[in-house]
């Protein structure tokens, strides 16, 4: 396409940018990215990270933010998506959106240290798998799939740290990744691609980006920048020979040059003495446009992400570290992973699936002073309940049981739920194990003693229901008209 033919364009497509699916098909076809060819105006942001080592840590989870810098946790802190798959533990989530945004992937590391894998296992012997969840609209996510890319490279010993870009010249996305590939005994992570177009089915995989020597490369990931004023159309950082590294090019895959590295914004990968040590770069541009945070996960000290800000990716001289308080992480430790803007319609969807839980009290039928409330982690009904927030509980929709199945957080212990123990009821901290969420889901029904009201039957033992005893909480079977009361509430704020 000429110069003149190609500014006639996209002159053209920004005349009629509310003409969506046509612009933005031209858009595509001239080669710009998905982040800057989207019709709609971006009101929000989508964090999809993991927290920690841990069953429940390595897990998909959900943070939103407004300005791009203060994070509020999704779900409650709890995770969004659970792999049941592979290691049953996921790390290094990334999100893609397709060209035309009727489509999501998120790809991550199959690997769950705190499930019993030791990191000399992984790196040797470890999953050559990725994992793999799809969604058409950020809300509804397909069952978590194996994806197998690294088994077709020869002698390779693992698959880490996906990412994917959309690459208009071939018309499909890059998919890359670390594998060890080791050279003359010794650990050699370097990158491989391929490309896909579902996330199903790839090319053979390619060597990508081997640093000489010793040096390895694990973490790395590419932006495009179509309007940069650097002259440059992608730009990518890596965890690389001790450092945190910026390179450039026009070409997704080739002609990439190296511009330099943040040690002189104080963080590197261990390598500059006096720097913050830090690991997976994670970009975010601006829902405005104006200039860019580049997350860096501060591993060496267990304190997640910090962002470093430039106007100007390419300029090395113009990176600098966000201030403490610009910056509000919430409540989990949130650690390498993926920031995509939101459009009006997606984080609306995405608040209202996720964003809050009714916040109410459960008040006994039969006993009309007092609450459903902890004790000591103890499940029980009391009056004059203090602190007023022992007898609170966000009402989420349940871990398993269908769409009628409810699940009991508290409100002043995030993270904790009502759940069943030898037929007590316990206040416990989610610990992502399947026998946790049969424990504290619960179907609700219509009252047994009084229709107007609610009865709790359990989802995994479907003839006991939520019911007071002596003041204490348990799952019974209910034979009796008493009974029938004990185990009747009302939902009130």
């Amino acid at each position: 396409m000429s110069r003149l033919t190609w500014r006639r364009a996209l002159r053209w497509c920004l005349t009629w940018l509310t003409a969506a699916p046509l612009a933005l098909a031209l858009l595509v076809a001239i080669g710009l990215s998905p982040r800057a060819e989207a019709a709609e105006s971006f009101t929000g942001y989508l964090m999809v990270h993991f927290i920690g080592e841990g069953p429940e840590g390595e897990q998909i989870y959900f943070s939103h933010s407004r300005d791009g810098l203060r994070w509020r946790d999704l779900n409650g802190g709890r995770p969004t998506l659970l792999t049941t798959i592979g290691t049953r533990g996921v790390r290094d989530p990334t999100l893609v959106r397709s060209p035309a945004g009727d489509r999501y992937w998120i790809v991550a590391t199959d690997l769950c240290i705190g499930c019993g894998t030791s990191w000399g296992q992984s790196i040797d012997n470890g999953s050559r798998n990725l994992v793999v969840w799809e969604s058409t609209d950020l809300i509804n996510w397909s069952a978590p799939r194996l994806l197998n890319v690294a088994s077709a490279i020869s002698d390779a010993r693992n698959a880490w740290a996906p990412e994917a870009i959309w690459n208009p010249a071939t018309n499909d996305y890059v998919l890359y990744w670390a594998s060890n590939v080791p050279v003359n005994g010794r650990t050699k992570h370097r990158i491989f691609y391929a490309r896909t177009s579902d996330f199903r089915t790839l090319t053979q995989p390619q060597a990508y980006i081997t640093p000489p020597g010793t040096d390895e490369i694990i973490d790395t990931q590419i932006i495009a920048t179509p309007t940069s004023p650097n002259g440059y159309r992608y730009y990518r950082s890596s965890a690389t020979a001790g450092q945190i590294t910026v390179d450039a090019s026009n070409d997704i895959l080739s002609g990439w040059t190296n511009l330099g590295n943040l040690s002189r914004a104080g963080y590197s990968n261990g390598a500059t003495p006096g720097t913050i040590v830090v690991e997976g770069p994670m970009w975010a541009q601006s829902n405005d446009g104006s200039g860019w945070n580049l997350w860096l996960d501060q591993f060496a000290t267990g304190r997640g992400y910090t962002p470093v800000a430039t106007n100007a990716p390419g300029n090395l001289g113009s990176y600098w570290g966000r201030s403490a308080g610009e910056i509000d992480l919430g409540a989990t430790t949130k650690r390498h992973g993926f920031i995509m803007n939101l459009t009006a319609a997606e984080e609306s969807r995405i608040l209202a699936q996720w964003g809050s839980a009714t916040i109410s009290r459960l008040r006994s039928y039969n006993f009309s002073d007092r609450y459903i409330r902890h004790a000591a982690l103890q499940g029980r009904v009391d009056a004059n309940v203090q602190p007023s927030e022992d007898a609170q509980f966000r009402v989420r929709t349940g871990w398993v049981g269908g769409s009628d199945s409810v699940s009991f957080e508290s409100v002043n212990f995030p993270g904790y739920y009502l759940r069943h123990s030898a037929f007590e009821i316990v206040l416990a901290r989610y610990d992502g194990s399947a026998q946790f969420r049969a424990d504290a889901s619960f179907t609700r029904v219509a009252g047994l003693a009084d229709a107007s009201a609610s009865s709790f039957r359990s989802v995994n033992f479907p003839e006991r229901y939520l019911r007071h005893y002596n003041q204490k909480l348990r799952i019974d079977p209910i034979d009796s008209n008493l009974a029938a009361a004990d185990a009747t509430y009302r939902v009130v704020p």
